[in-house]
């Protein structure tokens, strides 16, 4: 199957995907803020920058798309149809660098939690799963 679209528009496309402030991680953040927690946005000092960082409970949230970092089980975690290898080889490394920063933040004594951009269908669990992880 062939792309929809040229060569030079699958280039705006791609290059409009955005690494920080995505609506999921707005919609991460917007919830914890009503939650009466505060903290940090992408703190350049750890591992993986974690989009949310509670310092004084070394806790980080990270907001992974199911996309880009293949939630495994997801409908959203598709596979592109054209230039399989390399994407094989993008989901590969993405997983094994997630898979690394969350391992080092642990060695640094932090508690990781990753939020799915697919429980944002379900604000209320998500809501109870966030007050869970940062309560304690």
């Amino acid at each position: 199957m062939t792309d929809h679209v040229d060569r030079k528009t699958r280039s705006l496309i791609m290059a409009a995907v955005r690494s920080e402030d995505t609506k999921p991680e707005l919609a991460v953040r917007k919830i914890v803020h009503a939650m009466g927690y505060r903290y940090r946005l992408h703190d350049r000092k750890l591992p993986g920058r974690p989009d949310l960082v509670f310092v004084s409970r070394c806790k980080a949230i990270f907001v992974h798309g199911c996309f880009w970092h293949r939630h495994t089980g997801c409908r959203y975690a598709t596979s592109p149809k054209t230039h399989v290898a390399f994407w094989k080889a993008k989901f590969s490394y993405n997983v094994a660098r997630d898979r690394r920063n969350r391992r080092e933040l642990k060695k640094m004594g932090w508690v990781v939690l990753t939020v799915w951009q697919c429980e944002l269908k379900n604000p209320k669990k998500l809501t109870e799963r966030l007050n869970e992880f940062l309560a304690n």
